[in-house]
């Protein structure tokens, strides 16, 4: 650094450097970029609840609602009663976003068949999936209490219909942080379109805002501003960073806000991850029998589901703690076998290459899979002229399929049922807040003690209700 630029550097005053700092850092999303080191910090600071059986979590959320009735949940009699009114019995005092109770019925669009040593039946749009059902729970008895997308999106995210609430990433990045150093403990990746649910589905909502998701962009930067600008080198913005350490340190021992050390240690977590981020990126270092396991290639700027799964294995083994998979397009008001097919063709062989990388690792038994939407799909039928739809599915929030695999799951096995028609839960209904409950458990977190105080109120992310976690995936 010459002596001008030393110069200038030194006039410029503590509140300039926060507000104008253009050295790249200067104006990086901070409390995005906490996530990383002070989680990695918090680690152990909760003592666990009782052993963990996970390590990590890696959420596939199929943004949009999958058609259960077409994946995973195979009714026979669906097919005999195609084209006539469902039963008034099974209907009653039900809501729907856009069709009439009596819509006519509508049978599964694609063939089902046993795989694997559980006998489990999956849909014929699932071919890499079935070769690892047998690592698999599916759990087709889920339930939740929003029929529309945007809240329906932010309950399975953040426990809570409504925007503000912490999600579920960044309550365990508050509960038990992170062993990531130099990347964030809570890693957001979306592919497909756009997202109801919006950025509120990351949200550190009352938390403190270094518990926040971290989205990674698919082109340029993976976070934005971690890279320098022209003109600035290393040496330059190592001395532009002491200098801000050192008026922050000497503005701490004045006020004593326990923030400032916050930012203090953001700065230099953020400094440490522009060598740690374009690695993570560069999928050139794979090899290729692992880019065709998965489905993508290095260089491709699109940002596909096919490369996040693989980026989030390799966040995984850094350390991060939450890695949450966005893909969206799932919501088939039309055409619901167009959709099914296009959407399962985009994330089939994925998820099936995620969870074989995983095993083939040793990283399966101790991380996490989960895989599920907002809810799942009528078995009635959704046609209208008017709007130009026919053959689809309406939103379904009675019941639908999610499933689990990896750390402390057991494998091979179908849990919950519902009725003749796909209708109802019929028996083991599992309530989002259940599914909350299981992944905080498998980390070793008991639900009901994970508690934040805010306006007055003990916040959780399951709520005041009495949740639990469903036993039957439980190895």
């Amino acid at each position: 650094m010459n002596s001008s630029t030393s110069s200038f550097l030194q006039a410029r005053t503590r509140r300039h450097f926060f507000q104008d700092c253009g050295l790249g850092l200067g104006k990086i999303a901070l409390a995005s970029l906490f996530a990383g080191e002070l989680a990695g910090k918090s680690f152990g600071k909760r003592p666990l609840d009782f052993s963990a059986k996970a390590k990590r979590v890696i959420f596939l959320f199929m943004a949009g609602a999958p058609s259960q009735l077409e994946l995973f949940d195979y009714k026979p009699r669906l097919v005999e009663l195609e084209g006539k009114p469902i039963p008034p019995s099974i209907i009653r005092g039900q809501r729907y976003a856009f069709i009439q109770p009596d819509a006519a019925v509508l049978g599964p669009r694609f063939r089902f068949a046993k795989h694997g040593e559980s006998g489990a039946e999956l849909s014929e749009a699932l071919p890499h999936l079935a070769k690892v059902v047998d690592e698999l729970a599916i759990v087709k008895s889920v339930q939740t209490g929003f029929f529309n997308h945007a809240p329906a999106q932010l309950f399975v995210n953040t426990g809570s219909g409504i925007p503000g609430r912490p999600s579920m990433g960044s309550w365990l990045s508050y509960g038990i942080g992170s062993e990531a150093n130099d990347l964030p403990g809570f890693v957001v990746l979306k592919s497909g379109g756009s997202l109801s649910g919006g950025a509120a589905m990351w949200s550190s909502g009352f938390l403190p805002s270094e518990h926040q998701g971290v989205p990674f962009r698919a082109q340029g930067d993976p976070i934005l501003h971690v890279s320098n600008p022209p003109g600035i080198d290393s040496r330059a913005q190592r001395d532009s960073l002491d200098l801000i350490r050192n008026l922050n340190r000497e503005r701490l021992g004045i006020v004593g806000d326990p923030e400032i050390t916050a930012r203090i240690d953001a700065y230099e977590m953020a400094y440490r991850m522009q060598s740690q981020a374009p690695e993570l990126m560069d999928l050139s270092q794979e090899s290729q029998v692992t880019l065709d396991l998965y489905g993508t290639k290095p260089g491709d700027s699109k940002a596909s589901f096919a490369k996040n799964c693989l980026l989030a294995r390799r966040l995984a083994e850094r350390g991060v703690r939450f890695i949450q998979i966005y893909h969206a397009g799932w919501d088939a008001h039309s055409d619901v076998e167009g959709n099914v097919r296009n959407q399962a063709k985009q994330t089939d062989q994925a998820c099936a290459a995620l969870i074989q990388d995983l095993k083939l690792r040793g990283m399966l038994e101790d991380t996490l899979v989960v895989w599920g939407g907002e809810f799942g799909r009528t078995p009635m039928v959704e046609a209208s002229a008017a709007l130009g739809r026919s053959k689809g599915r309406d939103h379904h929030p009675q019941a639908f399929t999610m499933w689990f695999a990896g750390g402390g799951i057991k494998s091979g096995i179908s849990v919950g049922q519902t009725d003749e028609l796909g209708f109802h839960v019929v028996k083991n209904p599992v309530h989002i807040h259940d599914v909350q409950a299981t992944i905080l458990h498998l980390l070793g977190i008991d639900h009901r003690r994970l508690t934040f105080r805010a306006h007055g109120l003990d916040f959780s992310l399951t709520g005041v209700e009495e949740h639990h976690p469903v036993q039957a995936v439980l190895a």
